[in-house]
């Protein structure tokens, strides 16, 4: 018998449940999360009980539950995110005197969920419900440098795939896969006036417990703004760390 207490079994279960594509077998659970098969069966058992998980007897197989997703959903109409990262975005706003947004990938466009910004600072077109080419925004590079190359290459299979706003940015795969390796090198995205002329912004990027971007926060000023976007870059960056550190997430980077 394992020595790990039960709860946090379960919620292995759950996770690894929640990973796969499709209901698996007990035996695949108890190898994978190393756990012996007798217990594993009396967890599934347990869990399929309270709705958690659901067994396909047919099959021989395990699956999650509506009991996953009832939890699933409410965990999305508490607005997580949003509510995590408004403090962090007025923060750097106030410190910075730049616009700063919150924005997820849609597709190959940059949603951006939340703005902040001083009273200052001038309108800008990235305003909250807007899209736009995620090749284009730094918010939307941070988060493809991070993701799978198949995911990226399924994204923009060629030139055509690439919108032109101001003449500037990547306009080719082989242009945007430099560009992504450069920036994931650093840490940071950037882009200088290739979303509206005159302005230039800053992003990095967030992630899930699986080391995954989920969202990307970032900075947006005039391009005469006393502070340099290398200057903006690790505001942006300390943020995103924190808004990780919020969601239970790590860095791609950090051992798991």
């Amino acid at each position: 018998m394992s020595h790990v207490p039960a709860v946090t079994r379960a919620l292995r279960v759950l996770r690894f449940l929640a990973s796969r594509t499709g209901p698996v077998s007990a035996t695949a659970v108890a190898s994978e999360l190393g756990l012996p098969r007798s217990s594993t069966y009396q967890l599934l058992e347990a869990m399929a009980e309270e709705g958690f998980v659901t067994h396909l007897p047919e099959e021989h197989r395990w699956g999650l539950g509506v009991a996953a997703f009832e939890i699933g959903s409410a965990y999305l109409r508490h607005d997580p995110l949003e509510r995590l990262s408004r403090p962090l975005l007025a923060e750097l706003a106030k410190q910075t005197g730049a616009t700063a947004h919150l924005g997820v990938l849609h597709g190959a466009t940059t949603l951006y969920l939340l703005k902040e910004q001083s009273s200052h600072a001038p309108t800008l077109v990235t305003g909250v419900g807007v899209r736009l080419p995620a090749h284009l925004t730094a918010s939307g590079r941070s988060l493809l440098a991070h993701m799978p190359r198949a995911h990226v290459r399924a994204l923009y299979p060629g030139a055509g795939g690439f919108v032109d706003r101001t003449g500037a940015g990547p306009a080719s795969p082989t242009e945007l896969r430099e560009v992504l390796n450069r920036e994931r090198r650093q840490g940071w995205s950037s882009e200088e006036g290739q979303v509206s002329p005159g302005f230039s912004s800053v992003a990095a990027a967030a992630f899930d417990h699986n080391g995954a971007p989920v969202a990307a926060i970032s900075l947006t000023v005039p391009s005469s703004h006393p502070s340099g976007l290398a200057d903006l870059a690790p505001h942006a960056r300390d943020a995103a760390a924190e808004l990780t550190r919020r969601l239970g997430g790590k860095h791609p980077g950090t051992a798991g």
